[in-house]
């Protein structure tokens, strides 16, 4: 057997950040989060030099993650994730074991109430949307999905007769059920009879079928052509699948439906920093107002822990923890007498 050449098999050895994505893959993370991943590994290689991480440790992790800090002043989560990408690198890319794994810092994200609109704020911000960006804000309220959930849509998941709407793979990779609002069942039907067309004139021109989860599309080559797996949100053009490079129709894109309610908020005039998520928050919070309990909340929101959906219980204390304020003992009959001596003091002092 004849030896090799090291320095060949260097050259044929895939690059690094190619052997992430591939892991990544691998482990069937999100798009987003191969994108964020390989994002963070590529900054920390350059931030150090082009120095290969199976070169650094810990010491140039904090070095990175200090920078991100105090220089670039990220958020709590921004930093988290930046530790995360390299975490990930460093124990299933590269296969370092991690002694100092203990001695990184972890940043505590402070805890923060969620941004929740009232009825009548809901209502303006609806009133500043159309077409299929409207639709897609009231199913975030009525439903609680979140943005890619229900970007994501599925004909087949959606159940006209039951008013049931299946969320497939959601955070964590898992399905649950929601509900379809009585008041939306028009509307999303009149969608589907627009994404019908869509789908059939893809059909018409032979275009490549939608893409399947998983394995799928290997198992069942044709079942992306079959009107079941089509978008109940198709994008108005084909695109790159950039993963395997075929040319097919995607669904909506996301950041658009962002931006779309970002203006719905501002030309709202809300003084509140709203976005799609709040939507989400809205749906939980007007639920436990409205007498639910928290364990049906949180099946539907799709939480696998009940302590996650607990950050909407503040909405069953009703000002601070419950209090109520000493002031709101006074008989109101006296506000005026109380004012106008207190006038008269002030004016006696001056």
């Amino acid at each position: 057997m004849k030896d090799v050449n090291p320095l060949l098999a260097s050259e044929q050895r895939p690059k690094l950040l190619d052997q992430l994505r591939r892991c990544i893959r691998d482990k069937h993370y999100s798009l987003r989060t191969e994108r964020v991943y390989v994002y963070w590994a590529r900054w920390y290689i350059r931030f150090h030099g082009m120095r290969h991480p199976a070169e650094m440790g810990a010491a140039e992790i904090h070095a990175f993650l200090s920078f991100l800090a105090n220089e670039r002043k990220v958020s709590v989560s921004t930093h988290h994730q930046a530790l995360c990408a390299l975490l990930f690198l460093y124990k299933n890319v590269l296969q370092i074991e991690l002694p100092w794994l203990d001695q990184v810092t972890r940043p505590v994200k402070p805890v923060r109430k969620p941004t929740v609109l009232t009825r009548q704020e809901i209502e303006r911000v609806f009133a500043r949307l159309e077409g299929v960006y409207l639709l897609i804000a009231q199913l975030l309220y009525g439903t609680g999905m979140r943005l890619m959930e229900c970007a994501q849509l599925r004909i087949k998941d959606v159940d006209f007769q039951r008013r049931e709407i299946t969320v497939r793979q959601g955070k964590g990779g898992k399905d649950r059920l929601t509900m379809l609002p009585l008041s939306l069942v028009q509307p999303l039907r009149e969608q589907a009879a627009r994404a019908r067309q869509c789908y059939d004139d893809d059909r018409l021109h032979k275009r490549n079928g939608v893409m399947l989860p998983g394995a799928l599309e290997r198992k069942y080559p044709s079942a992306g052509t079959q009107w079941g797996w089509f978008w109940v949100f198709p994008s108005g053009h084909e695109s790159l699948d950039p993963r395997t490079g075929i040319v097919r129709r995607h669904h909506i894109y996301e950041q658009g439906i962002q931006r779309a309610i970002k203006r719905a908020v501002l030309a709202a005039q809300l003084t509140k920093s709203a976005s799609t998520h709040t939507l989400r928050h809205s749906f939980a919070t007007h639920l436990l107002e409205a007498g639910y309990d928290i364990r049906t909340v949180q099946e539907l929101l799709g939480h696998s822990d009940v302590s996650t959906t607990m950050i909407y219980a503040h909405v069953l204390n009703k000002g601070g923890h419950g209090v109520t304020s000493p002031i709101d003992h006074v008989d109101s009959s006296r506000w005026e007498d109380i004012n106008r001596s207190g006038g008269v003091a002030m004016q006696a002092h001056g």
